[in-house]
């Protein structure tokens, strides 16, 4: 499981995510210089940071690298909420207080990550659902025709 970034580490994955391309220091540097004051060699560090932690990858570009993102920042989210569940003692009730958290948009794209992940409702399904399906998967449960 990845630690969590750190607040460097994470302003310069915004950059490389939002971007979803190969970068360069420098396209980092000048960007992060947009809200604070930084230096080239830093932004460096971290990008090489970022790469041995299995991050980014890299790709030599003359005598400097290009670096890309390895995941999305949607997946390195989902990591870090499945592995703080997973060290719940109670998944159950940290799941309930963790939607208790949640607001009404948040609820929403639950609703909607849940239907994607199940997939399209089949016709079987929702038969199945509304107890249609009963009759033709176990014929001793239809009733007779005179209704026994």
């Amino acid at each position: 499981m990845p630690r969590p970034l750190g607040e460097l580490e994470d302003a310069v994955m915004t950059r490389v995510w939002k971007w979803n391309r190969p970068v360069t220091v420098r396209e980092v540097l000048e960007d992060l210089q947009q809200e604070r004051s930084i230096a080239y060699t830093t932004v460096m560090t971290v990008l090489d940071n970022l790469h041995q932690k299995g991050w980014v990858r890299r790709e030599a570009e003359g005598r400097a690298y290009r670096y890309e993102a390895v995941s999305t920042r949607p997946a390195y989210a989902a990591a870090l909420m499945n592995d703080a569940w997973s060290q719940s003692d109670n998944p159950a009730a940290a799941l309930v207080a963790f939607f208790g958290m949640m607001s009404d948009e948040q609820r929403q794209a639950l609703r909607d990550a849940v239907r994607i992940v199940q997939g399209p409702e089949t016709p079987e399904a929702s038969a199945t659902d509304t107890g249609a399906e009963t009759s033709r998967e176990n014929p001793a449960s239809a009733p007779d025709g005179d209704g026994r």
